[in-house]
């Protein structure tokens, strides 16, 4: 990524070290998942975070992450949305979203054309209807949409 997503890469790890949380050692995420650091679930080397993995440090979990979100997370939404490139706050709001829930639902949703629309009173109502883990809203998750919310615009 160049320059250009600084910004957007500084809120969107900013979200996730918010909402994440540090972990050091690996632990089973609400969605069944092997998760470590600040969510985690893919190391660098393309491996999955398991069970028996040592713990790391928070230096290492912030490369980590930003490596994911430079690397998979950003690009997958800029494909998905390349206008989003000219706000890095929507960018920034929409990584940490994909960085949640995947590039694929973020690809799929309603969210998505709202966005791409610039429709961006309808990307913040559509922001909050996914606060569902497991049939119920989970109030981090109401948080964590109306955190990103507020970089929509």
């Amino acid at each position: 990524m160049g320059t250009d997503t600084t910004d957007a890469l500084e809120i969107a790890a900013a979200l996730c070290r918010q909402f994440e949380g540090f972990v050091a050692e690996p632990y089973l995420c609400p969605a069944g998942y092997w998760t470590q650091g600040w969510g985690t679930v893919y190391k660098p080397d393309g491996s999955r975070v398991q069970e028996t993995d040592p713990p790391i440090s928070q230096e290492q979990a912030d490369e980590w992450l930003i490596g994911e979100l430079r690397n998979n997370y950003m690009p997958g939404v800029l494909r998905a949305s390349p206008m989003l490139i000219n706000h890095a706050g929507a960018l920034g709001a929409m990584t940490d979203f994909a960085y949640n829930l995947g590039v694929p639902r973020y690809r799929a949703s309603t969210l998505r054309k709202r966005v791409e629309a610039e429709d961006w009173d309808g990307a913040r109502r559509e922001l909050a209807k996914w606060v569902y883990a497991g049939g119920r809203v989970l109030r981090g998750l109401v948080r964590r949409r109306a955190a990103e919310a507020e970089f929509v615009q």
